[in-house]
């Protein structure tokens, strides 16, 4: 096991990167286009100053990013409009390959920006970060164009920092150390090595997109990991400390619809990979509780972690980029 080689040589710092124009002149020099993916369901107060900030520094300032798109579950609130009046693309995902249907999720909408977007590498940037920066897309593109042999770049934050009564260990979110991190512990020991791997930011060549499925909700950041993993081992990851991530928090029962999902997506990678046997259907009702007056009364979400197959699979995208 290489961990700590591999923490040593593919862990770095966004100050690292601080350089934006020696940035800027190794992408040129490289002929990249670098897209910025934004998925959204219901976003309106923290989007537009994403893009405010995005676009200034880093389009306009910086020329590193060629194209920022919003790719939208079906908001009910103005996030598109918010969205576009700051110069955004943005898209309805049910738009996009309307012969493959369409599918609420934050999956569906990082596997249908590949079609949309043109970026050589994509960067994907969740919506809801309040203390928003240029380093959440800069620092994750960096090791990409820096080192030929990266293909995935995750973000994490709040490094170990030393205090009166000692060390603040850098976890991830309750989800990764109740969950996550023991599950890769007992069968993919190398992936403990990723700091935050449910972490909504990662900046990914197109060529490794292309060849991975994408679950539709939960599991997507999981899967990702676990394919990546298998076809290109641990030194196709790279991460990057982006200090501090201020977003809102979910509540315990949300939090548990998200693990129910994730466990689905990692069974069915583990089951694929012979390294358990599943022999009985999987049930796909997430039961919880709750009282009122009193009373106790059971609660029951029908969560499916449907999947995407590998984009280059389907045929308009073939048409677009490989013709």
């Amino acid at each position: 096991m290489n961990i700590d080689a591999w923490l040593k040589s593919n862990t770095f710092h966004h100050s690292t990167f601080w350089d934006l124009k020696q940035l800027v002149d190794e992408k040129e020099r490289q002929n990249l286009k670098i897209s910025l993916c934004i998925p959204t369901l219901n976003e309106e107060h923290t989007i537009g100053k994403e893009i405010v900030i995005f676009r200034s520094e880093l389009m306009t300032r910086y020329p590193l990013i060629d194209e920022i798109a919003v790719i939208d579950s079906g908001s009910t609130d103005r996030t598109l409009e918010v969205a576009a009046s700051f110069g955004a693309d943005t898209y309805f995902s049910g738009d996009i390959l309307p012969s493959q249907g369409f599918k609420r999720g934050k999956g569906e909408n990082l596997w249908k920006a590949i079609h949309q977007l043109e970026g050589d590498i994509i960067v994907y940037v969740d919506a809801d970060i309040t203390n928003i920066h240029s380093r959440f897309v800069y620092g994750l593109v960096a090791p990409l164009l820096y080192q030929p042999e990266t293909q995935y770049v995750k973000a994490f934050y709040d490094r170990p920092l030393a205090f009166s009564q000692g060390i603040r260990p850098s976890g991830g979110g309750r989800v990764t150390e109740i969950l996550t991190r023991p599950l890769f512990s007992l069968f993919f020991p190398e992936l403990t090595a990723l700091m935050q791997p449910l972490s909504g930011e990662y900046a990914v060549r197109r060529k490794v997109l292309e060849e991975i499925a994408f679950p539709i909700g939960y599991g997507v950041e999981i899967s990702h990991l676990i394919d990546v993993y298998t076809k290109w081992g641990l030194y196709a990851f790279a991460q990057t400390d982006l200090d501090k991530r201020v977003h809102r928090n979910q509540d315990t029962r949300d939090l548990g619809k998200m693990a129910f999902g994730i466990l689905q997506s990692f069974l069915n990678r583990a089951q694929q990979l012979g390294m358990v046997d599943v022999k009985s259907e999987v049930s796909s009702i997430l039961r919880q509780f709750q009282t009122r007056e009193q009373m106790f009364e059971q609660k029951q979400f029908t969560i499916v972690e449907e999947e995407r197959p590998p984009i280059i699979t389907v045929d308009e995208y073939r048409e677009k980029f490989h013709a």
